[in-house]
């Protein structure tokens, strides 16, 4: 028996449709209080449409966009669970599609690739020399290999 779009769906549902297992789902709880499922008698966690969508979000962000947890936190701040949770349904609704699109990558996300956040001082005569010398080669490679994907 298919379920009513906005029905609200245990945690073993939730994981089932994320491919997420439940114990990544409680520990997502803990480190984004955005996240608030109804709790029952005994604890039974049910999730609202709208948790599923900001939890579909932040597998998005986590797994598909490569953020962490504080980089994922920060777009929840700045966006707001309402655009984050439409963000999350866009991506449920189109077959959990994991393409990153114009729409659907944080400008967050597109910004630290085109712009450097600070520019670290040069070390001179340390041991530090060629771990920032090799630092600079790969920032060097990885900005090619971004252009060339643009």
């Amino acid at each position: 028996m298919k379920k009513s779009p906005s029905a609200f769906r245990t945690i073993s549902e939730v994981s089932e449709i994320l491919g997420v297992p439940a114990h990544v789902l409680r520990f997502w709880e803990s480190k984004f209080t955005q996240i608030k499922p109804v709790k029952r008698g005994g604890g039974r966690r049910y999730y609202r449409p709208e948790d599923v969508g900001l939890i579909r979000t932040i597998q998005h962000l986590l797994h598909e966009q490569g953020m962490t947890i504080k980089g994922a936190q920060k777009v929840l701040r700045e966006r707001g669970v309402k655009a984050v949770v439409a963000m999350g349904q866009d991506l449920l609704d189109n077959g959990g599609a994991a393409e990153p699109t114009e729409t659907t990558v944080p400008e967050v996300v597109q910004a630290p690739i085109s712009q450097p956040v600070a520019t670290a001082p040069t070390p001179q005569n340390s041991p530090l020399e060629p771990i920032y010398a090799r630092l600079l080669e790969m920032q060097k490679s990885i900005r090619a290999q971004i252009a060339e994907l643009a």
